[in-house]
């Protein structure tokens, strides 16, 4: 079911292509590689830093800040901090992956630090993390979301509920990934569903989202909600195009590499045609 309340998609990404937007990412040391990656296929450009000393000046020379607390120390915390506030400062879009949240107390206190402190664009987590943001403390399966926690058609109308109720609060966009995606800045919630299962069995790939959503963020600033709900349907309809072009004998390393090369070859058409979402 598609219900085209949004702008044409594929600006979105043309926007992106054609502005090359540069994104500094404070991400975790297990994806770094693939962040930059995507976000180069994607059209954006990539920047990495999270040494406290360095980081204001590199945020000031980018147009969005990407945080993710998958790998943190405390050094890194002062430097998201940083950033943060810096680029609030200079009106960059910030967005927030709270990698783990749930799974220990220092990465959900952590998390619930940076969204008291800095003003974010947009919250990305799957839905235990974002459960956890909510409630102050939760459970999660490591880094992955808890199956009890699972967004499905029989609990859809209970989860659009949930996540507007929380932009609301907290005054952002919140992005949950997973089966079924939801985007909503509290009025209006996106359901995009695509995707494929497999792209679970690939380290990075909710990693590899948050930066190629701040690119989108950041090349189309007047409109952040439709912006990150194209990002995210771009991500899982590649996911969807890799598979598909997957041979006998190619395993979750072939897929991750023919992710990559969907994201560099997608067109604004490929996505307008291959999108599916409605709007709530």
């Amino acid at each position: 079911m598609m219900r085209k309340e949004w702008r044409i998609l594929k600006e979105f990404l043309e926007n992106v292509r054609g502005l090359m937007p540069l994104v500094h990412n404070i991400t975790n040391y297990v994806t770094v590689n693939d962040v930059a990656n995507v976000l180069l296929a994607c059209g954006g450009s990539p920047i990495m830093s999270d040494e406290p000393e360095d980081v204001e000046d590199i945020t000031s020379i980018c147009g969005g800040l990407n945080i993710n607390i998958g790998t943190l120390h405390k050094t890194s915390i002062d430097g998201m901090v940083r950033a943060g506030k810096r680029a609030n400062a200079l009106s960059h879009p910030v967005l927030l992956d709270p990698v783990g949240a749930g799974a220990s107390v220092f990465r959900t206190n952590t998390a619930l630090k940076l969204m008291e402190e800095l003003k974010l664009t947009v919250i990305r987590g799957n839905i235990s993390e974002i459960k956890t943001l909510y409630l102050g403390s939760g459970t999660t399966k490591g880094v992955d979301a808890d199956i009890a926690d699972a967004v499905t058609e029989e609990n859809l109308e209970e989860s659009i509920v949930f996540v507007k109720s929380f932009a609301k609060k907290e005054g952002c966009i919140i992005a949950v990934t997973g089966a079924i995606d939801l985007v909503t800045d509290g009025d209006r919630c996106s359901v995009i569903r695509t995707g494929r299962p497999a792209m679970g069995k690939i380290t990075g790939t909710g990693c590899q989202l948050p930066g190629m959503l701040t690119a989108y963020l950041t090349a189309n600033p007047e409109h952040p909600l439709d912006a990150a709900a194209a990002a995210v349907c771009v991500m899982g309809l590649d996911g969807e195009t890799a598979w598909k072009r997957m041979e006998e004998g190619d395993g979750n390393a072939t897929y991750r590499n023919r992710i990559m090369d969907a994201i560099y070859n997608m067109t604004g058409e490929d996505l307008e045609k291959g999108a599916v979402y409605e709007v709530r």
